[in-house]
């Protein structure tokens, strides 16, 4: 799907992995300092390449096995870390860098053409050939360019009493957000009924995004899935609602979704998580670790 004139919500709407609420896209070059404050460890070294005539980013990536620094080699590309070989096909890639909403938005206000503009993306030919997040800086930052390189990073850890398989860089902010949920718990009846109704905690698991043909950040160990034991009638997740509701699921009122509370998903985010329930097709049981973006739409200069 190309960029183009569509409802009000929907202007620039970036194709990630799934899409979000999106009022405004960053391309600029100004937003590299966003990667390197959600990544400090991560050397990013600019020069203008006049050939190009495009800024090249050299990506320093310390933590070999051998203790050596990985040099990676990365075109701006308007904002989509492009490697060189990638430039001719910019056109099929969206900027990392897009708007991640500070407050739900409510589907009861929803125009006829926003809901057409929804249903119209959510379709089967827009989500196998539409464009998605390039997956090539991040396959550099986490080293999982491989399933077999990736999963001598997996590591196996504890959050909110279940067991699951993590990145390791995602380690330290999970235990942060695990620290926070249940402080929370110990006051908030809401915090600990969630707590305690979870069944399950998936993460890695290498995969394809359904529908599509590109990979989901559950392959990188970087998403995690919380699945309660109990929906209490309430719908999860876009595609499953779209079997029971294949004209309306866009329009199911927030009161009528499962979802974590809203003091959960702020612990998320002040370490570094966006929400899929945020996105326009809601992934209510979803989070992902994209440190970048929370710098880039909560505390942008």
């Amino acid at each position: 799907m190309q960029f183009q004139k569509v409802p009000r919500f929907l202007l620039l709407l970036l194709l990630a992995a799934v899409p979000v609420w999106a009022h405004g896209i960053g391309t600029g070059i100004g937003n590299l300092q966003y990667l390197r404050k959600a990544y400090p460890d991560i050397g990013f070294e600019r020069s203008y390449d006049r050939s190009r005539d495009d800024w090249k980013i050299t990506v320093l990536i310390p933590g070999g096995t051998d203790g050596s620094t990985r040099v990676e080699s990365f075109f701006w590309a308007d904002g989509r870390m492009l490697p060189e070989a990638e430039l001719q096909h910019k056109d099929s890639y969206g900027p990392l860098f897009y708007t991640y909403p500070r407050e739900l938005p409510d589907p009861a206000g929803f125009t006829e053409e926003e809901q057409a503009a929804i249903r119209e993306y959510s379709s089967a030919e827009s989500r196998r050939d539409g464009a998605g997040t390039p997956m090539f800086f991040f396959d550099a930052l986490y080293g999982t360019s491989s399933r077999a390189s990736t999963e001598q990073r997996i590591v196996r850890i504890s959050f909110l009493g279940r067991r699951m398989n993590v990145h390791e860089r995602i380690r330290e902010p999970l235990a942060a957000v695990e620290k926070k949920i249940l402080a929370l718990a110990a006051g908030d009846k809401d915090v600990k009924a969630f707590v305690d109704g979870i069944k399950t905690t998936d993460a890695y698991y290498w995969r394809i995004i359904n529908g599509t043909n590109r990979r989901s950040f559950h392959s990188l160990g970087t998403a995690i899935d919380i699945l309660p034991k109990n929906q209490g009638g309430k719908q999860i997740f876009w595609d499953w609602a779209r079997d029971k509701y294949p004209n309306t699921w866009m329009l199911i009122p927030l009161s009528r979704r499962w979802m974590p509370p809203a003091a959960v998903i702020s612990a998320f985010e002040e370490e570094g998580f966006i929400w899929g329930g945020k996105w326009a097709i809601w992934d209510n049981m979803h989070f992902e670790y994209h440190p970048e973006l929370i710098l880039y739409n909560f505390y942008r200069d």
